[in-house]
C-alpha cells in the first residue's frame, strides 16, 4: 500500500484533461475496494489542476472523487466552460477587430478571446474548498499543489496547501508558496494565454501554469514524494515527420504554440529525472550520503495517450455550437492539420467521452505497472461506470 509519499501529477492541456479522468479511473479500478487515498500528494496544472483540487476536496473518499469527476467530464458541453453562443462570439471577434485596427485610436486591449465565467460558476458549485484543510488534519491528504505562471514575474507559482511540516521553496523562476486554494487559483492556473484572461493573485497577474514550466514535476519532489504517478495530455516519443507542401494555418501554427507549452516541458523534465535516477543508481551505497548529495532516487510511472488527440477531436469538431465553429473554421482548426487547437477547446461530451475511454484503456492494459507502482499485493477486478 501506499506510504503517504506518494504523488500524481496531472498536466495540463485543456480539454484534453478528460483523457486524465479515463486514467483515474481506470486506477481506481485497480485500486478496487481498499480504503485510503492512493495519492497523498497531488500536484495539478492548468486543467489538470482543477482534476487535482478536485481529488483534494474528496480525497477522503477516493472512489467518490472519481466518480464525481466522471460524471462531469463525460458530460461537458462547452457552455459549462466559456461563453459560445452567437453574441457572445460575435462580441469577441468585434472586440478583437477594433483592438487591430482602431486600437491606436481607442486605447482598448481585449483581455480574451473566450468568457470563462460559467467555469467559476461551475467551479464554485462543485467543489468544497474547505475540505482540503479537513483532508489533510485527517490524514487523507498530505499536500495538493497548483502551479500558475505570473506574467510579470515570468516566475512558475506553485501555490500549496499542506501539513504544518511543508516548507515554502525558491529555485530559479521556479517557486513555491503555501496558500488557502480557491477558485481564483484555478482560474489562474488554466489561463490559456489568448484564450482565457488572466487572473490577479495577491500583486500579480497570472496566466497558464503551463507556461515557463519547465520541471513539471518539480513540485511534487518539493512536497515529499518518494514515486511519483504522470498522467500525461500528450503522446511520448518521436513521430516520422510527413512531407507537406501547404502553407501552416494560424490554428496549425497556434496548436503548435500550445504543444510548445503544454507538453514539452514535461518531457524535458521526466528525461531529466531519468538521468539523475541512473546516476544515483551507479554511485555504490552510502556514496551518496558521504558525499553530501542532496539527492535521492524517484520512482515513476507515466501514462500518455496512445493516440493522437488532435486528430480525435478532428471527428467531434461538429459538435462545436455554429459561431464557434465557424470561427475556428476561418483559422483553420477544424482542419485534421489545425486541429491541435481544437483539442484544447472542445468541451463537449462527444469528445470528452472518446479521451476518457482511451484513457481508461490506457491504463488497463498497464494495470499490472500500476499495480506495483501502487503497492498493491493483487489487483481486484471491478467494473468501470
Amino acid at each position: 500500500m501506499t506510504d503517504g509519499r506518494t504523488a500524481l501529477v496531472l498536466t495540463g492541456g485543456g480539454a484534453r484533461a478528460a483523457y486524465q479522468v479515463g486514467v483515474l479511473v481506470a486506477i481506481r479500478d485497480v485500486w478496487g475496494k481498499r480504503s485510503g487515498n492512493p495519492f497523498p500528494i497531488l500536484c495539478g496544472t492548468s486543467a489538470g489542476a482543477v482534476n487535482a483540487v478536485a481529488l483534494a476536496a474528496y480525497s477522503a473518499d477516493f472512489d467518490a472523487a472519481v466518480r464525481k469527476l466522471a460524471f462531469i467530464w463525460r458530460n461537458f458541453h462547452v457552455d459549462q466552460v466559456y461563453r459560445a453562443d452567437t453574441a457572445a462570439v460575435v462580441r469577441s471577434v468585434t472586440r478583437w477587430g477594433s483592438a487591430i485596427f482602431l486600437g491606436w485610436l481607442f486605447h482598448q486591449v481585449p483581455r480574451s478571446l473566450l468568457d470563462n465565467e460559467p467555469l467559476r460558476a461551475l467551479l464554485t458549485a462543485m467543489l468544497d474548498f474547505g475540505a482540503i484543510d479537513r483532508a489533510i488534519a485527517d490524514g487523507h491528504l498530505r499536500a495538493v499543489s497548483v502551479t500558475a505562471s505570473g506574467y510579470t514575474s515570468g516566475e512558475s507559482l506553485s501555490f500549496f496547501q499542506g501539513v504544518p511540516a511543508l516548507e515554502p521553496w525558491r529555485r530559479a523562476q521556479r517557486v513555491g508558496l503555501r496558500a488557502s486554494l480557491a477558485v481564483d487559483h484555478l482560474l489562474a492556473s488554466s489561463a490559456i494565454p489568448f484564450v482565457f484572461p488572466a487572473v490577479r493573485l495577491h500583486r500579480e497577474y497570472f496566466g497558464d501554469g503551463s507556461m515557463r514550466q519547465q520541471a513539471p514535476v518539480s513540485p511534487a519532489i518539493h512536497l515529499g514524494a518518494r514515486r511519483i504517478l504522470v498522467i500525461g495530455a500528450g503522446r511520448r516519443g518521436e513521430e516520422a515527420r510527413q512531407r507537406t507542401y501547404d502553407y501552416p494555418s494560424p490554428a496549425q501554427v497556434a496548436g503548435h504554440a500550445m504543444a510548445s507549452i503544454f507538453l514539452d516541458g514535461l518531457t524535458t523534465d521526466l528525461e531529466r529525472l531519468e538521468r539523475i535516477n541512473a546516476t544515483l543508481a551507479a554511485l555504490p551505497p552510502g556514496a551518496r550520503e558521504a558525499a553530501g548529495i542532496p539527492l535521492r532516487p524517484i520512482e515513476t510511472l507515466v501514462i500518455a495517450p496512445s493516440q493522437r488527440l488532435e486528430y480525435i477531436a478532428a471527428r467531434y469538431r461538429n459538435a462545436l455550437p455554429p459561431a464557434l465553429r465557424l470561427v475556428l473554421r476561418g483559422v483553420g482548426a477544424t482542419r485534421r492539420n489545425g486541429s491541435m487547437l481544437l483539442s484544447y477547446l472542445l468541451f463537449e461530451r462527444s469528445y470528452t467521452r472518446a479521451l476518457v475511454e482511451l484513457g481508461y484503456r490506457d491504463a488497463m492494459a498497464r494495470r499490472g505497472e500500476i499495480a506495483r507502482f501502487l503497492g498493491l499485493d493483487s489487483v481486484q477486478g471491478r467494473s468501470s461506470d
